[in-house]
């Protein structure tokens, strides 16, 4: 077969399967009759309401040189840790705003960073394809540096994300741009499963962003650039237990939904979308109102409650509080006082949700407490 024949079917073929994903895309449509919102404002339910002093910034947290890429806290709250285009790791004690450790990485091209969930050890990771693991209480040298206490090295692409498995200091989930999520031992340095690659199930491009399920451990969510978010199950590495469509660009963050059974995708489509993991259906899209391009969504948080969705997006320093069961903007961060100059490329809640935290390419990390008569939500 000649050259020319190959790719006379190869067209033909893609136009075949590009049909058929406009068909699936409609006939879904067709069945969804109704989204949270329309049912929702059917039983009389009111926008959540925000008022001048109710999400404030209380905090900025400045010592970064570089564009800050990731952030996570700590079970307690009163810490965070954070990675930045400047090539270090910096513990910030939340309630004073002090520095507590600058951990400067083998790697500065460093992508994502997290907590072990007895906030002993973080772990980070990015263009190096290995994740390492900093232990706190190790003896910084003369020139600041904590030497590594694991690599966990594995992946043939950079490491995207990382998440420690709930209440398990000793496991971690790992995303990767070879298009696999691992499961890691982290006393052992070793594998424990693969998920992706080889399976037929597995995403068919970069993964970006994972989320574990905190009321069931073994379940979590993989966010890529094919356009989908997948459901996993740790005790089942060989294929995925279903695949979420519906985006039209890559799917950048994920996150669970705080009752387990529901999660939220942030995407370059500019929308953020609600899905059910036990019916495979999408709930809800979030999509801001306006003339010009969808800009990207770069990272997404629920309150305790669930019923905000906090978005950050690739706009200047544009964070919009969604109300998840009316799906409207009730407050964009960028417009309130000592907001970010830049934008928000990540944040996350403190676990008692009384506390939300923004990472920016401005170099700077901000806290925002709920105050006024607003308590958490």
């Amino acid at each position: 077969m000649s050259v020319s024949e190959l790719k006379e079917r190869h067209a033909v073929a893609t136009e075949t399967v590009n049909n058929l994903r406009d068909r699936l895309r409609q006939r879904r449509l067709q069945l969804l009759d109704t989204d949270v919102a329309r049912y929702s404002s059917a039983q009389g339910r009111t926008p959540v309401s925000f008022g001048a002093t109710d999400l404030v910034c209380c905090r900025t947290l400045q010592g970064h040189t570089g564009k800050v890429y990731s952030l996570d806290w700590t079970p307690e709250r009163n810490r965070i840790v954070s990675a930045s285009q400047d090539g270090r790791l910096i513990v910030w004690n939340a309630l004073t705003s002090q520095k507590t450790h600058a951990i400067k990485l083998p790697c500065a091209w460093v992508m994502t960073c997290a907590f072990s969930p007895n906030g002993q050890s973080v772990a980070c990771g990015g263009l190096d394809s290995v994740c390492s693991i900093f232990s706190l209480s190790s003896t910084a040298d003369k020139d600041g540096t904590v030497p590594v206490s694991r690599m966990l090295s594995g992946h043939r692409g950079y490491v995207s994300c990382c998440q420690y498995v709930p209440n398990e200091d000793a496991h971690l989930i790992t995303s990767s741009g070879d298009q696999t999520c691992i499961l890691w031992d982290v006393t052992t340095g070793l594998k424990t499963s693969v998920f992706g690659g080889e399976f037929q199930s597995g995403h068919t491009a970069d993964v970006l962003s994972v989320s574990i399920s905190g009321s069931n451990p073994n379940w979590f969510i993989s966010g890529s650039c094919d356009s989908t978010a997948r459901l996993w199950d740790t005790r089942a590495a060989s294929r995925a237990v279903r695949t979420f469509h519906g985006h039209e660009g890559d799917v950048n963050t994920v996150k669970f939904f705080p009752d387990g059974y529901r999660f939220g995708t942030g995407s370059d489509d500019g929308t953020c979308r609600l899905y059910d993991i036990r019916t495979g259906h999408q709930l809800q899209v979030y999509q801001p109102h306006g003339d010009g391009e969808n800009t990207p969504v770069t990272s997404i948080a629920f309150s305790v409650s669930g019923r905000l969705l906090f978005a950050g997006y690739a706009s200047n320093n544009t964070c919009y509080v969604w109300d998840t069961l009316l799906g409207e903007v009730v407050l964009d961060l960028g417009l309130v006082q000592d907001s970010h100059k830049n934008r928000i490329s990540c944040l996350g809640l403190s676990a008692d949700g009384s506390a939300l935290c923004t990472g920016s390419w401005d170099s700077n990390l901000k806290i925002w407490a709920f105050g006024g008569h607003r308590r958490v939500i």
